[in-house]
């Protein structure tokens, strides 16, 4: 396996300290995930720029957690379904939702469930999404907007993600409550 170091904003190359300062600033700590990522200051520039605009799109808060969550759980990212998980929770998304999610469950919520539904027929299905599929979500009360922010959400994860794979990151102290194992 090689190894891959965990970087902070004071060893980072110099064009990744920017953005783990910043990170550290948002979050209190520097992840474990973005200290990897800064091996490739791209890599940490394009996932956060992502994940700034992700959280500025038009989906309602629930449901971002809903879309970041379902696509960890489909690409089965330990450390990001943790991680989404425990930002869920604190962000009040009930915690039933949350371990259907992490079950990869039908949620009770009609509109939780159609971005549930529609979020894992983008990751699995690579984007193609049967057209009445995509109605399905459109006729849920959601835009074609909406359809686009979640693959701006996919996008993101899929840096993530992959990441997590390849490096086996590991699991921040603050993630542990909501370990997860892919199944």
């Amino acid at each position: 396996m090689a190894e891959f170091t965990v970087y902070d904003e004071t060893n980072a190359p110099e064009e990744s300290r920017p953005y783990l300062e910043a990170a550290k600033k948002r979050m209190g700590f520097v992840t474990t995930l973005n200290g990897v990522m800064g091996e490739s200051p791209e890599l940490l520039a394009g996932y956060n720029a992502l994940a700034e605009q992700f959280g500025k799109s038009s989906l309602p808060a629930r449901a971002k957690q809903v879309v970041l969550i379902t696509i960890s759980v489909e690409n089965g990212c330990e450390y990001c379904v943790a991680a989404h998980s425990t930002i869920a929770l604190r962000a009040k998304v009930p915690a039933e939702v949350v371990e259907a999610l992490r079950a990869g469950e039908q949620l009770d919520d009609p509109e939780l469930e159609a971005v549930r539904r529609f979020t894992r027929l983008v990751v699995s299905g690579r984007g193609w999404v049967d057209d009445a599929e995509v109605q399905a979500f459109l006729d849920a009360g959601y835009t074609r907007r909406h359809v686009m922010d979640v693959v701006l959400g996919v996008g993101m994860k899929t840096l993530s993600n992959y990441t997590n794979h390849i490096a086996h990151t590991r699991l921040d102290d603050a993630w542990q409550d909501q370990r997860w194992t892919r199944p």
